[in-house]
């Protein structure tokens, strides 16, 4: 239970930030308000925990089930390494977070994907 909720936390942290900031850039592009993504953030942090706690509970998944909670999980907690690790042991690097935006949150969700995939492979046999 405790790593259920562990994972579902994790995932919706990783969903609030990655859509706050990546869909914030696309907001002040676009020049509207900043209260927009702060809403869209929230919207899609509370689907990915609501999408999570679900499938969490599920003992025998679907392959998409599967493939979407090894990314969601995989890439959240990729992403949280990514853009938390720079900050606490390189507080003056500048560009830091950028390492969690760019680089380990998509390849986590794409090799939570993949492993999802795999491990619902496996399982059928």
């Amino acid at each position: 239970m405790a790593a259920r909720v562990l994972v579902t936390f994790i995932s919706g942290v990783a969903a609030l930030y990655f859509t706050y900031w990546l869909g914030g850039a696309l907001v002040y592009a676009a020049g509207l308000t900043q209260w927009i993504s702060f809403l869209a953030s929230l919207a899609a942090a509370a689907a990915t925990a609501r999408f999570v706690w679900q499938h969490t509970l599920s003992t025998e998944p679907g392959f998409a089930s599967a493939v979407i909670l090894g990314a969601l999980v995989t890439g959240g907690i990729a992403f949280a390494v990514g853009f938390f690790g720079p900050i606490i042991f390189m507080p003056g690097a500048n560009q830091g977070p950028l390492l969690g935006l760019f680089i380990t949150g998509p390849l986590g969700l794409v090799a939570g994907a993949v492993g999802g995939a795999v491990w619902w492979v496996a399982r059928r046999r």
